[in-house]
């Protein structure tokens, strides 16, 4: 496993490198860590917000994920510093703030997620990232000049402050596409007018941050009316959307086979 730390890893390739692609994962098992990882996705991110996953099964992924060497972020709709740094400490990559809608909003995840003087995160070593306390603080505040991922997730007809302001200093700017077709009156209509002009503008304020474009999709057949946006970042279903279209295939493919 490479010695380079995975949020390094992950903004690397947001930069320069082949897009991300990753799925979220909402079921407490394991398991579907170690199939991300040996199926070959780039990461896994965790939904803290429309999952089951109470912060101890959110903390237990991220420890399994990370013991794997695959680079784990978490969807989290708080702006709790206390929640996130347990997060960071159990081995998050990044942090993946949904209903992104201010500066404000933006401000509070970045000092959430950085120790002085560059935020206000609360230090501590009784944790894997420092070896529990295996290696000098100073060493360790070194090593987490390496800051965490940070993504805003845009899913709102409208923002509080100028797109551009907001996403200032993130990594990522990620396209809520559910929510967004939602909030603008079209319903999973991605191909629709006011939507394509939405992720217009989104995609230009990343642009203008200079922070990559990612979104969520369903499958990756829908990527087509996203094609063209310079996507760097893709998140395709999840592990329940995944596995439940698996075990409908499978259903439909023995009562074919009976009949």
């Amino acid at each position: 496993m490479s010695g380079t730390p995975a949020a390094t890893r992950l903004r690397d390739r947001l930069r320069s490198g082949p897009p991300v692609v990753g799925t979220f994962v909402k079921l407490p098992a394991l398991e579907s860590i170690d199939l991300v990882k040996s199926i070959g996705f780039d990461v896994a991110a965790v939904d803290g917000e429309h999952s089951q996953l109470d912060e101890s099964a959110i903390l237990a992924l991220l420890r399994h994920g990370a013991a794997l060497g695959l680079p784990m972020l978490v969807r989290t709709p708080t702006r709790d510093a206390g929640v996130i740094n347990r997060m960071l400490e159990a081995g998050a990559a990044g942090i993946q703030l949904s209903t992104l809608r201010s500066r404000g909003d933006r401000d509070a995840m970045v000092s959430a997620t950085r120790y002085a003087p560059d935020g206000t995160r609360s230090v501590s070593l009784a944790h894997p990232g420092a070896d529990y306390s295996g290696i000098p603080l100073v060493q360790y505040l070194e090593r987490s000049k390496a800051f965490p991922l940070l993504i805003g997730q845009i899913e709102t007809a409208t923002t509080d402050d100028p797109l551009p302001e907001i996403l200032e200093g993130l990594d990522a700017a990620f396209i809520g596409t559910t929510d967004l077709s939602v909030d603008l009156g079209r319903p999973g209509k991605l191909d629709d007018e006011r939507i394509r002009a939405r992720v217009s503008e989104i995609a230009a304020a990343a642009a203008r941050a200079s922070a990559a474009l990612g979104a969520w999709v369903a499958t990756a057949d829908a990527l087509a009316s996203l094609r063209g946006r310079g996507l760097r970042y893709v998140l395709v279903g999840s592990d329940v959307q995944l596995l439940r279209a698996g075990l409908a295939g499978v259903l439909a493919a023995a009562r074919q086979a009976l009949s």
